[in-house]
């Protein structure tokens, strides 16, 4: 893989893809991955998205391995991380390290009614009823491609053409938390109750984001997830 390294503030390099291609978000969740296996004391944070990862570093940690050097009068902490995460870039092999080391997950949803009240318009747009869109949501497995916009939410790719749906024109006030939405071909779950405009067509009870535990994000870049339909909301099967 070929990368742009461009800085980022001076605590942060973001790396980009040299070309882009509709399988991005996977590689740099994968590149994402194995730099968390690799990361040394400078790196506190790996952040993927659709096309970069971003990489934020302590200057004071890199200062300290250049002072110590051949290179103390002229390298600078962002030439040190540059240097080291090309290094790690072009010596990756994180395709096949990551085989059987995917997290999946299978999610309870309450889909139609209260819980989804964007499904019946969902449907109809896409010239199925309730229960058959239920159904094409639910048979398909997801790939995290990124969390964003909030804590713990997640932007899943593999949404079938079919489903796709446009963004509200008026986005709602308040989304509960735990709400399933769609917006163009992603599907996503709201982790905490904001303003927002995806279509919601159902609801889970399993909690995105809580601070109280250990990992308080549940899903990460790369995990797959399952929609299982459960009884309680309309267009169930």
């Amino acid at each position: 893989m070929t990368v742009n390294v461009l800085p980022l503030g001076d605590r942060a390099l973001v790396l980009q893809q040299e070309t882009r291609g509709a399988l991005g978000w996977k590689q740099m969740a994968d590149l994402a991955w194995m730099l968390k296996q690799r990361a040394e004391a400078w790196v506190i944070d790996i952040v993927p998205a659709y096309e970069t990862v971003t990489v934020l570093y302590d200057p004071a940690t890199l200062w300290r391995e250049i002072e110590q050097g051949p290179e103390a009068d002229i390298l600078l902490p962002h030439q040190l991380a540059e240097r080291k995460l090309r290094e790690l870039v072009e010596n990756e092999k994180t395709a096949s390290e990551r085989d059987g080391k995917v997290r999946r997950f299978d999610l309870p949803v309450y889909y139609g009614g209260h819980y989804g009240p964007d499904l019946e318009e969902s449907a109809e747009r896409s010239g199925l009823s309730a229960a058959e869109f239920v159904e094409e949501h639910s048979r398909v497995e997801y790939t995290v491609a990124m969390i964003g916009f909030m804590p713990g939410f997640p932007y899943m790719s593999g949404l079938p053409e079919k489903l796709e749906q446009p963004r509200k024109d008026v986005p709602r006030s308040v989304v509960p938390a735990g709400s399933v939405g769609i917006a163009g071909r992603q599907t996503g779950i709201y982790p905490l109750a904001t303003p927002g405009g995806w279509q919601i067509i159902g609801y889970t009870p399993i909690s995105m984001f809580d601070k109280e535990r250990i990992e308080p994000v549940l899903l990460r870049a790369g995990d797959r997830v399952r929609f299982i339909p459960v009884s309680g909301g309309e267009g169930r099967l």
